[in-house]
């Protein structure tokens, strides 16, 4: 049974820079110094066109691509508002942390407004970089559509230092630069990337109209030695991209790519660029190509799905209205789906690598993730405001961002569908072009529903779409969501091989056989539900410190695991929780095991033949 919901559908919303005549009043200016970065400290002074009488601004609280008031108001301080030389007052609305209360006096047109960002933890800055995004360092009149806003912007940056944005540039000179006037919600959209070790590479195909680079900050000169080959592979990224769609939404694209140990490492999507965190040594590793696929892919495809077509319900006209994320596995879950198709097709992947993600994807969401037998993937992008991300262990029981992972399997077995009820005549990329094609008007947002997917997948094979999805949606099932696999002609193996996948070969404990993670400190971060391990009374936030009677290390409890298969004895840790100590004696024989993809050859491959290829620029 489809669900019917009644929804606020905004129209399309241009945001291109010839709509500013209908904005709602004269320009707002905000100067950013970021000269004492290596404090992680930032100034914003605004300057802000204001009228006698009551004044309501806002601090950006919900964040497109955040999806929650994640809005960092805890690192707001120093706030003073000033006209005419004279302070003026201001309050703090009692029920919206995001909200302050002023009363403009009379004969005042121009209210400044100065407060400091702190850089809290080295999120986004070091002693050599920052990446600032807008929403941290701006304040906005309540009710007034983020479109309908102009800003002036203007960054002072620490001697020396250059800088990559897509935002476009008025004058730049020394460490100053002077960006074009542009509307609120495209200044949020475009982040800059600044710092004393800066580089630029362009990422243009042949034959490209539209221009395309990397714009990389380090901690180190060294580390910004992009090799030929990754630079190769990062083209053929951009040129995937335009033949999966069919189509570009930009002006131009800068992916942000910022490498240090000592920022938060994420990724958030922007229409003309993406903000991306990685080690600092990411690209000298062999395993360099891999963690750009992993992270730079999926932002990049955001450009289109998530950005450009974006769930009605994700889409409001300011910062301070929630939103809803019932469609996150649309947003979310084909973004996971088909970054990783692009890296492989690009080169960025082997396809044994793309084989390896699958499986760890499908091995994590069977018996592994016990929660899926409680909570259906619906709910996990229904509940992301306040249950996405949570902390403190027992991940596997509550669920978190499951519209990720398991929204890229449900994508897999949409395309193996396409194929199959079209006879071969159809596939995910007559999807993709259908759905987020179309002419370049630059960056701009068309919405749609549960409904208009349905649609388009409809006129693309028809078939029952709502019913499919809503019982994948709703499903409590404990046996992962393969069926993408094995109508590709693979199917899901375990064996005593190590996965290949950074961040997996090696790693402390072995959830897939005693169902024990385990960070290199010993810190129990999750114990599964019904595992060997939770059976044996070991739970999160534990600490392993023995092993079969030694002093734990990772290389001891797998040797543990191994030996065990050929034993009768038990393995035995030793754990301390609240100052107390216990023995848990886990009674497992299976020995190592880690998941594989494997040839079905019943099955035509069809899996490989999704990832293969498709632009000429190769």
């Amino acid at each position: 049974m489809e669900r019917h919901r009644i929804r606020l559908v905004f129209p399309v919303l241009a945001l291109a820079l010839a709509a500013s005549p209908a904005l709602a009043q004269e320009t707002i200016s905000v100067s950013v110094d970021a000269t004492r970065t290596q404090q992680k400290l930032l100034h914003s002074h605004l300057v802000i066109p204001v009228k006698p009488g009551p004044l309501t601004l806002y601090y950006p609280k919900w964040i497109p691509g955040e999806h929650s008031p994640g809005g960092p108001i805890g690192n707001l301080t120093g706030l003073k508002f000033e006209a005419g030389g004279k302070t003026i007052p201001w309050e703090r609305d009692l029920l919206d942390v995001f909200t302050f209360h002023l009363e403009i006096p009379r004969g005042v047109s121009h209210l400044d407004a100065n407060f400091d960002y702190i850089e809290n933890d080295g999120a986004s800055a070091t002693d050599k970089l920052l990446v600032l995004e807008w929403n941290e360092v701006v304040l906005y009149p309540s009710d007034i559509p983020a479109e309908k806003l102009a800003y002036q912007a203007k960054l002072v940056m620490p001697d020396g230092w250059k800088f990559g944005t897509s935002l476009p540039v008025e004058n730049a000179a020394a460490n100053q630069v002077l960006f074009k006037p542009i509307s609120l919600d495209l200044l949020v959209d475009s982040p800059v990337i600044t710092g004393e070790y800066y580089r630029s590479i362009d990422l243009t195909p042949a034959g490209e109209p539209v221009h395309h680079e990397i714009d990389i900050a380090a901690d180190s000169a060294d580390a910004l030695n992009m090799s030929p080959e990754n630079q190769r592979e990062m083209t053929n990224l951009v040129a995937e991209s335009g033949k999966l769609f069919g189509a570009r939404h930009y002006r131009d694209y800068h992916f942000l790519l910022a490498l240090s140990d000592h920022v938060a490492h994420f990724g958030l999507e922007h229409h003309e660029s993406n903000n991306s965190r990685l080690p600092e040594r990411t690209l000298l590793l062999p395993s360099s190509g891999e963690m750009l696929g992993g992270l730079l892919a999926h932002e990049f495809v955001h450009s289109w799905n998530g950005k450009f077509r974006r769930p009605a319900d994700l889409t409001v006209p300011y910062y301070e209205q929630p939103m809803k994320t019932d469609l996150l596995w649309g947003y979310e879950g084909l973004t996971d789906y088909l970054g990783p198709m692009l890296a492989a097709r690009s080169g960025l992947w082997t396809p044994d690598l793309y084989h390896e993600y699958l499986a760890s994807i499908a091995a994590m969401l069977g018996p592994g993730r016990p929660g899926r037998t409680w909570r259906p993937l619906l709910d996990t992008a229904v509940g992301e405001p306040e249950l996405g991300f949570v902390r403190g262990g027992w991940l596997d029981w509550r669920r978190g961002t499951d519209y990720y992972d398991e929204g890229d399997l449900l994508w897999l077995e949409v395309a193996t569908i396409i194929h199959r009820e079209s006879g071969g005549k159809k596939s995910i990329d007559d999807f993709c072009q259908e759905f987020h094609g179309g002419p370049n008007h630059g960056p701009e947002v068309k919405t749609y529903t549960f409904d208009d997917l349905v649609k388009t997948l409809n006129a693309i094979a028809p078939f029952d779409w709502a019913g499919f999805l809503h019982t994948r949606l709703t499903s409590t099932s404990p046996d992962a969501p393969v069926g993408g696999i094995e109508n590709g002609g693979w199917k899901v193996v375990f064996n005593d091989k190590p996965l290949k996948l950074e961040g997996h070969a090696g790693k402390p404990g072995d959830v897939y056989s005693i169902g024990l993670k385990i960070g290199t400190d010993g810190m129990v971060t999750d114990s599964i539900v019904g595992s060997p391990a939770f059976e044996a009374g070991i739970s999160s936030q534990m600490k392993v410190i023995g092993v079969n009677g030694r002093l734990y290390t990772p290389e001891l409890l797998s040797d543990a695991i191994s030996s065990a298969k050929d034993t009768s004895q038990p393995i035995t840790l030793l754990v301390v929780i609240d100052d107390y100590f216990r023995t848990c004696t886990i009674n497992y024989h299976g020995g190592a095991r880690y998941p594989h993809l494997v040839r079905d050859d019943q099955h035509p491959d069809y899996l490989d033949e999704l990832i293969k290829p498709q632009a000429a620029s190769h």
